[in-house]
């Protein structure tokens, strides 16, 4: 063995203890700002171009500018960090750890482990303390519903909620494709998985299906959805096995699961829902407007602080089952085993 074959797996490692230890440190710069500075800039002008977006050319005007600007980012997002970490590892070369470093750290920002934890935290200190309205102030900032009127339950599922849906596409999802880009690339795990955080981007800042984001985010809603589509999927497997009572779990997402819009939000609230032995969805009100979503899982118990412990902690552990295959399959590839 030697570094140099090393240096993907040693980066999507050195990246997940990262985020477990720190995190997103405060006020460091982060990929995402970046695409989201670029994501604005790029909507102010098409809007500002096509101010009736009601018109049928401006319709499918919007719709192809939807479609350039998710190819752009995305593809651009994936071409030029792979680029300018090409660069890195040839002035680094007699230094290899030193670009393993960078390259973690710059795939550490791809994960929200930690950040999640953090948020499920920050919300729950209030709530144990009967400040309820700390508590939802809190909750406010990092859920789009409105939180001004809920009580102790509506809280702690809108947090379970909120933790579940996300560890999706802020953990499995990111760490899925970094990956399989460092198996499959000599250098790819922290492009692929920019490339996704783009797609990711993307989604919550234009793939609204409300005006006047219906046109323009199309595209970035739907491709997100394809490329968040497998991970979800062997999320919900993992998970239901780390459960203990796969059979169970894997029978009430398939009951439940697929009655939700979403074709992998509901999926992933749903193993976990399932897992713990609670139900999530309901009436959510949105701006004043109420909306319905289905109910996933069993209604056996209620929702406590220790169910969202509990659904944290298995997210932790996926993350750990899918590094300990993800290590044995990068040995086996760059290492069969005559030559370990």
């Amino acid at each position: 063995m030697n570094v140099e074959n090393l240096k993907n797996l040693l980066t999507v490692l050195l990246a997940c203890g990262l985020d477990y230890l720190i995190g997103d440190p405060i006020n460091w710069p982060h990929p995402v700002q970046y695409m989201g500075l670029v994501i604005n800039y790029y909507q102010k002008i098409i809007f500002h171009l096509f101010k009736n977006t009601e018109t049928p050319f401006a319709k499918l005007a919007l719709k192809i500018a939807g479609i350039i600007l998710a190819i752009a980012l995305i593809g651009g997002t994936g071409i030029i960090s792979w680029f300018l970490l090409q660069q890195l590892r040839i002035l680094t070369a007699d230094l290899p750890f030193i670009s393993i470093l960078i390259e973690s750290i710059i795939l550490a920002s791809c994960f929200a482990g930690r950040s999640l934890r953090q948020a499920a935290i920050a919300v729950l200190k209030p709530l144990r303390e009967n400040d309820l309205s700390t508590a939802r102030q809190t909750l406010s900032l990092y859920v789009g519903r409105d939180t001004a009127n809920l009580d102790e339950a509506g809280i702690l599922r809108a947090v379970l909620e909120t933790v579940t849906e996300n560890a999706v596409d802020g953990v499995t999802a990111p760490l899925f494709y970094a990956m399989v880009g460092a198996i499959i690339l000599p250098i790819g795990a922290v492009p692929f998985a920019l490339a996704y955080k783009a797609a990711s981007t993307l989604d919550s800042m234009v793939g609204y299906k409300e005006a006047p984001f219906t046109d323009l985010g199309w595209c970035s809603a739907k491709l997100e959805d394809v490329l968040t589509w497998l991970p979800c999927r062997l999320t919900v497997l993992a998970i239901a096995l780390l459960s203990g009572k796969p059979e169970q779990v894997l029978k009430i997402c398939w009951r439940d699961a697929r009655q939700d819009p979403s074709p992998n939000s509901g999926w992933s609230e749903c193993v976990y829902a399932a897992s713990v032995g609670v139900q999530v969805g309901g009436a959510n009100t949105y701006r004043g407007v109420t909306k319905n979503k289905p109910l996933l899982g069993e209604d056996s118990q209620p929702i406590t602080p220790a169910i969202i412990e509990q659904a944290l902690q298995l997210t932790r552990l996926c993350g750990y089952l899918w590094l300990i295959l993800f290590s044995m399959i990068y040995l086996l590839i760059n290492f069969p085993w005559g030559r370990i």
